[in-house]
């Protein structure tokens, strides 16, 4: 079972430990970039921020290296008009390269391999899945096209609820995953300083938003979660995970517990299972 240790309690905040952890995070994105010999970054861009704050990291990477962040938001019948215009902003902010895609039309042709599909819960789970792996597929191929590697933008609160979709939302580098949701937030609000005035703008729609996948599930994550917003959801894990059992039986723990499985993906026999009465 996954638990986080020490190093992630309490939560991280104020101007100087913003600071170094945002020199941090771009500094170990140069290396391995620079190492890697890639070529540019694609970044999903949902207009929520997570993805916001990874285009607002990378985008002085980038420019260092000389090479182009490229961004998308991929749409899908779901996504409202805010979302949209939030991801759109941000996109002709902070990245070199950006397009807005609307697959909608090749999502309705896709649903048909949905078999036994009807207006329940599990059906709405079905189609996120497979809009969110639509998405996937788009990013990895502008990274195959133009020699780069897909950015992951999950934090670590979503991480621990499995509120995420396998082979959907799951990049080859992921900056912020260790970062719970509390600290996307501390992080964002810090890296409002250094910026223009437009990129400004973008960030703070997206960290005034309520927080939503755009998969057409629930009205927003928090709703699934059973929280009012991810700074109570942040606090429940920290009290849980330091000896409050009382909160054992919370949607939030029960998420959590349930998800193992998706933090230990592909389930794999080890060779000692392997060679046993061979």
């Amino acid at each position: 079972m996954t638990i986080p240790d020490n190093s992630y309690f309490p939560f991280m905040s104020g101007e100087e430990t913003m600071r170094k952890l945002a020199e941090g995070i771009r500094e170990k994105m140069y290396n391995y970039v620079e190492k890697s010999k890639l070529q540019s970054l694609v970044l999903g861009i949902s207009g929520g921020i997570d993805s916001t704050l990874c285009a607002a990291l990378l985008r002085p990477v980038c420019e260092n290296l000389n090479i182009p962040l490229i961004g998308r938001s991929i749409t899908i019948e779901t996504n409202k008009a805010d979302e949209i215009a939030r991801s759109i902003a941000v996109g002709e902010a902070f990245c070199h390269d950006f397009e807005h895609l609307d697959l909608t039309e090749i999502f309705y042709a896709n649903k048909k391999m949905l078999i036994h599909f009807d207006d329940s819960m599990l059906s709405k789970l079905r189609q996120g899945n497979m809009k969110a792996r639509m998405r996937m597929m788009a990013l990895y191929d502008l990274a195959q096209l133009y020699h780069g590697m897909v950015i992951s933008t999950d934090n670590y609160t979503e991480y621990l609820t499995g509120f995420w979709t396998l082979h959907g939302d799951v990049g080859d580098y992921a900056p912020v995953q260790h970062l719970w949701k509390t600290e996307i937030y501390n992080l964002a609000t810090y890296l409002l300083g250094e910026e223009t005035p437009q990129q400004q703008a973008a960030m703070q729609s997206c960290i005034d938003a309520t927080p939503v996948d755009g998969l057409g599930i629930s009205s927003c994550d928090c709703e699934q979660l059973g929280v009012e917003n991810y700074f109570e959801a942040d606090r429940i894990f920290a009290a849980y995970f330091q000896g409050d059992e009382s909160l054992r039986d919370h949607t939030l723990i029960k998420r959590y517990y349930a998800a193992e499985y998706k933090r230990h993906n592909p389930a794999c026999l080890s060779r000692e299972d392997l060679v046993i009465g061979c």
